[in-house]
């Protein structure tokens, strides 16, 4: 099947590497100005793998045109402003599959509703989430993962064409839940950072159990099943990201505890503002994601003292 995967940072490459070995036609788009598409025009390759000679390259983005399938992994602060411009190119009769794990932070827009309003009354909008590292898939490392959409046929078709002996997905049920599972499974990412920084590793327990309470919470209050926050959407992502040397999140958190700069992407820190808000709006108490929202948007919050404030809350029970 012909299939365009627009974004050739890590994830994005290790899906058009991923979807030409089980046998689709792929194309990997990438900005010309990108370091990214520059190192595979120079050399098809990247720190992660080598692009095979039989997936193009290329730096236009009408290359989508020919393709049944187009695939997104690009920041999720960014979908907005490629959506726009891939509807006036007027595609229609395609599927997008979004591969990223945000939400956006001026609107609290889940990232199918981003691209459902450009896109949606012509194509087929899905999500391909879950755990994994592509520095484990590139050494034959298998997991599992998630694919979800507000059509069962569509979900039924991407399954059957995405999967492969390194990925084992699974039938999404709940796709509010497990957008905002994903989403939200960063920050808790970030929070394990900041715990491995203060030397609380032993604390990382206790984080994903009542983080996975806390969003399981929100996701209810948004009309989806708390249940999802359990699944691989979230809690099952989290060895991925709250314990991995590989995840952005937790090495972001890590960093920023001790006053360390962090220059690769971590989404988790435009997640909790929004997260935060919507908590807000719904009555619906993080202590987690505010703790994590205090330090990183907070002057002069003492990461000591928020942690703290967690340990005193009032006596409750678990459940």
């Amino acid at each position: 099947m012909k299939t365009t995967v627009i974004g050739c940072g890590r994830w994005g490459s290790f899906i058009a590497w991923y979807l030409n070995r089980i046998g689709h036609d792929v194309t990997l788009y990438g900005r010309a100005e990108s370091k990214n598409m520059l190192r595979f025009l120079e050399s098809r390759s990247n720190d992660y793998l080598t692009m095979p000679e039989n997936v193009d390259l290329s730096t236009e983005l009408s290359c989508v045109n020919g393709s049944e399938i187009i695939v997104i992994s690009i920041g999720s602060q960014s979908l907005d402003a490629l959506c726009a411009k891939l509807a006036e190119m007027d595609v229609s009769g395609k599927t997008f599959v979004l591969c990223m794990k945000g939400i956006e932070v001026e609107t609290g827009r889940r990232l199918s509703q981003i691209a459902k309003e450009h896109l949606g009354s012509k194509n087929d909008i899905a999500v391909w989430i879950g755990p994994g590292h592509v520095q484990e898939f590139v050494k034959g490392v298998p997991n599992c993962m998630v694919i979800d959409s507000e059509s069962e046929d569509v979900k039924s078709r991407l399954v059957q064409e995405f999967s492969g002996e390194l990925i084992r997905f699974y039938y999404g049920t709940d796709l509010i839940g497990n957008e905002i599972g994903a989403a939200s499974k960063n920050v808790i990412g970030i929070a394990a950072g900041m715990l491995d920084g203060l030397g609380l590793s032993t604390l990382k327990g206790a984080l994903m159990s009542r983080g996975t309470r806390e969003i399981s919470l929100l996701i209810e209050a948004l009309g989806g099943n708390g249940l999802s926050a359990y699944g691989l959407c979230h809690l099952g992502d989290y060895e991925a990201t709250v314990f991995s040397e590989h995840s952005h999140n937790r090495r972001f958190g890590e960093l920023w505890i001790k006053g360390e700069a962090y220059d690769k992407l971590a989404e988790g820190y435009y997640t909790v503002k929004p997260l935060v808000k919507m908590a807000e709006e719904n009555g619906v108490d993080l202590p987690i994601c505010r703790a994590v929202h205090s330090m990183l948007y907070s002057e002069n919050c003492d990461p000591l003292t928020e942690l703290n404030a967690l340990f005193t809350r009032r006596l409750k029970n678990e459940f």
